[in-house]
């Protein structure tokens, strides 16, 4: 059977972050399947049901990656409620919505946290979403794995590699 990863884009980044998913695909050697979130309704709402639907047709074999927003949404998502679980979550550049982080209740992590493990990535020089975050969501995730690059910025430039055998 062929690998395939899902790959959850960040908030307006259907675009910018196709070469990610291609790059990580590549690395993998999986079919990227890339569904475009919404961008005219930014709701946690709207995003998880999206999410929701995307999950819903991953193997147990599979790959998730949520990039930024989407993988902020990603989160929230496998928190909710137990669900068949894909081979390997990643979440790259993921922003923290608590008090400490940007401070958006509609996006922050309400339960606890999702049961499957994650791996967690950023690199210092990410000028999107700051690398502080990432100490305060590896706080939020205790048992997730975190991995800190010095540069890549927030599309992990020249990493998918490096992130594929630090995140499966």
């Amino acid at each position: 059977m062929t690998r395939r990863l899902l790959f959850l884009h960040g908030a307006g980044g259907f675009v910018d972050d196709a070469t990610l998913a291609d790059e990580l695909g590549a690395a993998l050697n999986a079919v990227v399947r890339y569904p475009r979130m919404p961008a005219d309704d930014m709701s946690y709402e709207s995003w998880a049901k999206s999410v929701r639907i995307a999950l819903s047709r991953t193997r147990a074999d599979d790959v998730v990656v949520g990039h930024s927003f989407g993988a902020s949404i990603l989160l929230r998502v496998l928190a909710e409620t137990a669900r068949p679980t894909p081979a390997s979550v990643m979440l790259l550049a993921m922003p923290n919505w608590g008090p400490d982080g940007w401070d958006l209740a509609e996006y922050a992590l309400t339960s606890p946290q999702p049961s499957i493990a994650v791996s967690l990535h950023h690199c210092r020089d990410d000028m999107v979403v700051g690398a502080d975050h990432l100490a305060l969501n590896a706080a939020l995730l205790p048992s997730g794995r975190v991995h800190e690059y010095p540069s890549g910025g927030h599309q992990f430039d020249g990493l998918a590699e490096q992130i594929v055998a630090a995140g499966s």
